[in-house]
């Protein structure tokens, strides 16, 4: 009886402590995800590009009746794990995903490009399996993470994820959004003027992804 106590422990508290941590950031968005009366045109689901969109252009959502779902930091499979809650409960016409670019800097652990790759299928198809429209967009361009320098070669498989997205969305008919060559410098990295650290975007950098996305939306 002890030794089926201990082995039921050894389950339940990494399971309670993984329910606590909260790995996919549910909380994040939850009480917004409840505001919402009325399904948005577009929920755009991503990292702190999408994250911090927001706040750089708010008229930009408000007027086109978009709803941003960026978390700073996460790899596609906690967007993958939140895409109920945080898209597919919103009802929105369109699913904008911009997502990768943490999974090839690591945040999460090494991960194989083809279960990147695969994560931002699985959205697609339960975009698609909802009623919602995906919309796929190509990781922006970086030559360097500040925060993983040891990571040398992540322009190269940006490219690479882009490739595969962009003939995945050419099969199956879904819109694909090529961010990556309107940014891009010489080096395949981002465009001074649209960053300040090489990753992030400047106001500038949103304007350029703005009048990108609106000639697809519209």
């Amino acid at each position: 009886m002890r030794k089926i106590y201990v082995f039921l422990l050894g389950i339940l508290i990494p399971m309670l402590a993984s329910a606590q941590n909260d790995w996919a950031n549910y909380g994040r968005y939850a009480e917004a995800n409840s505001q919402v009366t009325a399904a948005p045109k577009a929920v755009l689901m991503g990292d702190s590009i999408t994250d911090g969109w927001p706040s750089a252009d708010p008229e930009f959502f408000s007027d086109n009746n978009f709803v941003g779902r960026g978390i700073s930091g996460q790899v596609t499979s906690q967007m993958l794990l939140r895409f109920r809650q945080d898209v597919i409960d919103l009802h929105p016409k369109y699913v904008v995903i911009l997502a990768g670019t943490n999974d090839i800097a690591e945040n999460s652990g090494k991960i194989d490009m083809e279960k990147t790759f695969g994560n931002i299928v699985s959205m697609c198809d339960l975009a698609k399996a909802n009623g919602i429209k995906p919309v796929i967009c190509s990781v922006l361009p970086a030559r360097k993470y500040s925060w993983r320098p040891e990571i040398t070669d992540c322009a190269e498989q940006i490219v690479r994820l882009n490739s595969m997205l962009e003939e995945y969305a050419a099969k199956n008919r879904i819109k694909y959004v090529d961010y990556h060559s309107a940014m891009k410098d010489a080096d395949n990295g981002l465009i001074s003027d649209y960053t300040y650290d090489g990753v992030h975007l400047r106001t500038a950098g949103y304007d350029v992804i703005e009048q990108i996305i609106l000639k697809v939306l519209k």
